[in-house]
């Protein structure tokens, strides 16, 4: 079936379609207050673990400065990250070094900066940390399959359980403090059983870790946490199973502490999970055509004023949902949806699902794409083919009676 048009459901948006609404150019919107909704919803979910909200998904002063408000705390991969964030008022113990990619630069500035906690996953960074950051906290992370994600983020990042032992060891015996281990089970992670994985090996690293003295005291559990409303690479709803991956993780915590014997604490580093649904971009048509192929079969296409160099990058393995707010009824085709780049990859994937759209739509009409709060902003090109990055609109921003949530 073609891709579904029209808002995504089960969360407010009420605010953020009237925004949509009142915006006659081309603009991201942010709805803060939908944002800060679902990061306390995240923590009534998962009581007592701290979140440290990975900026890479949204680089957003305002977006950064609510959560901060609300008592989150950041995951950074790089100095200048560290110090957008601590701009937020955020405390340096609040932010973590999640790259394990540092040159001695970076590891030095990140200490003057004030941050202890680093993120590692070799001897070589160990040793370079040691150098330039003495005494600080470590986590080690451990590499996971990535099956069941859209972005399995297996390959650059993360050790083996064995290594892990020698990284943590090193780590101790270099004077830095061996605080913890870190997974990452792939981003738009769509399966329990990647969670349950992850925690197996965790519960087994720990034990191992414990027979030989190093006793841990906090696990980061990453990202991967998903995104509701938007659709698979042929236009299918992607429906994960949320209630259940909150059950495994909170049942997998309870394992961990039970195998480990000592205090344990819990982060996660959740991005695209508190801003992709409360995020939009008010684009309009460029064109909407039709031509043959060389095998004589027709085809639609719907040019978009964005696309991947200047909003939608994640195009290639999902699809956003569209909403033609002035063509609500009417006729419509199924149509390729591409960007107005001249570029061939600016476009959904050859072969996978096309989307619905009017053909009565004409160039200047306005079209809303929904759930592509992450990554909108921070994946933007300076101006590819002269197409330069859309502005940005927040909305709301108020904060519960009594300060963080």
């Amino acid at each position: 079936m073609p891709g579904q048009c029209g808002p995504p459901g089960r969360q407010d948006h009420s605010a953020l379609r009237a925004a949509l609404a009142a915006a006659t150019e081309d603009t991201i919107v942010y709805d803060l207050d939908g944002i800060g909704r679902q990061y306390t919803a995240l923590c009534a979910e998962l009581p007592g673990v701290a979140v440290r909200f990975a900026m890479k998904a949204c680089p957003v002063d305002e977006v950064l400065d609510h959560l901060a408000r609300l008592g989150s705390g950041f995951d950074a991969a790089s100095p200048q990250e560290i110090a957008q964030a601590l701009r937020t008022g955020a405390a340096p113990e609040l932010i973590h070094y999640g790259n394990t990619v540092k040159s001695d630069r970076n590891i030095a500035e990140a200490y003057r900066l004030g941050v202890r906690d680093f993120a590692t996953d070799s001897p070589e960074d160990v040793a370079a940390i040691a150098e330039h950051a003495p005494g600080a906290r470590v986590f080690c992370r451990v590499a996971t399959t990535g099956k069941g994600a859209l972005w399995g983020l297996s390959r650059k990042f993360g050790c083996s359980p064995e290594d892990a032992l020698r990284v943590l060891g090193s780590a101790r015996g270099a004077g830095l403090v061996p605080s913890g281990l870190s997974v990452h089970v792939g981003s738009q992670q769509m399966t329990t059983e990647a969670w349950g994985e992850a925690i197996e090996a965790l519960a087994a690293l720990l034990e191992a870790l414990d027979r030989r003295g190093i006793v841990l005291d906090r696990i980061n559990l990453g990202g991967g946490l998903p995104a509701l409303g938007v659709l698979d690479r042929r236009g299918r709803p992607l429906d994960p199973p949320l209630d259940k991956m909150f059950a495994v993780i909170r049942d997998g915590m309870e394992r961990l502490r039970a195998v480990h014997g000592a205090p344990l604490d819990f982060l996660l580093e959740p991005g695209r999970h508190l801003v992709a649904d409360h995020g939009a971009i008010r684009a309009h048509a460029a064109r909407l055509t039709s031509r043959h192929r060389l095998d004589g079969t027709r085809e639609d296409w719907l040019y978009l004023s964005c696309g991947k160099f200047n909003g939608l990058y994640e195009m290639d393995q999902l699809q956003y949902r569209l909403e033609f707010p002035t063509h609500p009824d009417g006729q419509f085709v199924d149509a390729v949806v591409a960007g107005p780049t001249c570029d061939s990859d600016d476009a959904y994937a050859e072969g996978d699902g096309l989307v619905r759209v009017p053909r009565a739509i004409a160039s200047g009409d306005p079209v809303w794409v929904h759930s592509c709060g992450a990554y909108a902003a921070a994946y933007a090109t300076r101006g590819f083919n002269g197409f330069r990055p859309l502005p940005y609109t927040c909305v709301g921003g108020s904060v519960p009676d009594g300060g963080e949530a």
